[in-house]
């Protein structure tokens, strides 16, 4: 593996901090180098969000990137900001929920997840993100879903326990469609 560049995107609220927390903590418990990167504005929700990762087997010289192998928009103003980060041949997965508009570039590959209507079908509409982390690990393989359950599991402790399992179903809960 060389290293794996992801770039997530969003308002506040989204869970945007926590889908990049979860993936460098997973990283980490697979024995990989990884760096994790945040930038929010003062707002706790709907100011911007967004976060670098950057996994790989070996030293990592720089959080910050300029291209991505993978970029998450979750809103119109990610989409329209990002979308020219994903590298050719990359991935780009939309919340396709909330964005209607479709990507101008035909070099990457695109999956729609339409993180707010697969959560209303699981009955909370705050399992959203990890809808999206779940179709983050399948369309890359940044890392593995094991890693990312023993994650949960340290994340949602104390009262927050009774999610887990919540969680592990909305994380399992997205396919992508044949391409």
């Amino acid at each position: 593996m060389s290293a794996q560049k992801l770039f997530f995107a969003g308002s506040g609220g989204q869970g945007i901090i926590l889908m990049g927390q979860m993936t460098t903590y997973a990283a980490m418990y697979e024995g990989k180098e990884t760096t994790y990167y945040p930038s929010y504005g003062p707002e706790m929700r709907g100011g911007t969000a967004n976060c670098t990762v950057v996994v790989s087997d070996r030293p990592i010289s720089s959080p910050l990137i300029y291209d991505a192998d993978c970029v998450v928009a979750m809103n119109l103003p990610s989409l329209l900001k990002f979308e020219r980060m994903v590298k050719p041949g990359g991935v780009l997965l939309l919340n396709t929920s909330i964005i209607s508009q479709r990507p101008s570039r035909a070099d990457i590959t695109v999956h729609d997840v339409p993180v707010n209507e697969l959560a209303k079908e699981l009955g909370s509409a705050r399992v959203a993100n990890m809808i999206m982390l779940g179709a983050i690990v399948r369309s890359t393989g940044v890392v593995s879903r094991d890693s990312i359950l023993k994650v949960m599991e340290k994340t949602f402790t104390g009262s927050k326990a009774k999610l887990i399992d919540l969680n592990i179903g909305a994380f399992d809960f997205w396919k992508p469609s044949a391409q």
